[in-house]
């Protein structure tokens, strides 16, 4: 865990007693709805390739940069190598650190992401590579590892690395039995049940599941039927993100 502030507390403000309330969603969305999204492309300009993903109050900024050689002392291999680190910015989120190395959290976060990637890349295309993906939580209010996921696939796509298919990714968080697609910070507080599932929709394939809590057989059939549906909405929007950059680049050229 990060080292604390003595001075400030991990909630400035204390947490709602319910994620519910009379049975709706406290901001307002229904159960399977996600916030509102916002996709952008090239926003680091030094980059290879940049995203920047905004869910609401979760906002996340990609980088990609390569494929660069590999260091000699690297063993050769026909695949390159996907490394793939994440940071919080030190006003993201109730919590001040101390280091300004990664934390235990950082790490977990950085190896779901790499996970959720990894199989959607095609390392194949530049090998004795490296191709690193920065990802830096600028504020985190909730389901931040999915909004990384997605933002540092449409990074990888920006910077033309080839790809099986981009990966999109959503969470679903269980309070008092109900499953809310894409919690809120507030909402997670109180799930005693989370699913986080990474996926290639047009390939139909799921590069990273992970679930928490006890679960029934029919729940989490649901819940991940719910992600599944989740990850076709924010592909849709991804690819539509793509499709406005790539008309912008061809009428600036």
């Amino acid at each position: 865990m990060p080292q604390l502030s003595d001075t400030i507390p991990f909630f400035a403000r204390p947490p709602p007693q319910q994620a519910l309330e009379e049975g709706a969603r406290l901001d307002g969305r229904g159960f399977e709805e996600f916030r509102t999204v916002f996709l952008n492309t090239g926003a680091i300009s030094q980059a290879t390739g940049s995203a920047y993903a905004e869910f609401s109050k979760t906002k996340v900024m990609a980088a990609v940069y390569g494929p660069r050689p590999s260091d000699r002392k690297t063993s050769f291999s026909e695949e390159g190598r996907l490394q793939c680190d994440v940071k919080f910015a030190t006003f993201a989120t109730r919590q001040r650190s101390k280091s300004f190395a990664q934390s235990p959290d950082e790490r977990e976060v950085s190896e779901n992401v790499q996970a959720a990637l990894q199989s959607a890349v095609q390392r194949h295309s530049f090998p004795k590579s490296n191709v690193d993906v920065y990802c830096v939580v600028l504020e985190s209010g909730g389901s931040d590892v999915a909004v990384a996921i997605t933002a540092a696939s449409l990074a990888l796509a920006d910077a033309g690395i080839e790809m099986y298919d981009l990966v999109s990714a959503c969470s679903v968080s269980r309070v008092k039995g109900q499953l809310l697609l894409d919690p809120t910070s507030e909402e997670s507080y109180h799930e005693d049940g989370t699913v986080l599932m990474a996926m290639m929709p047009t390939a139909n394939l799921v590069t990273q599941l992970v679930m928490a809590g006890e679960w029934s057989d029919s729940q989490s059939k649901e819940a991940m039927e719910l992600c599944m549906g989740g990850c076709a909405q924010i592909d849709s929007v991804a690819r539509q993100c793509l499709r406005q950059a790539a008309g912008a680049a061809t009428s600036v050229s």
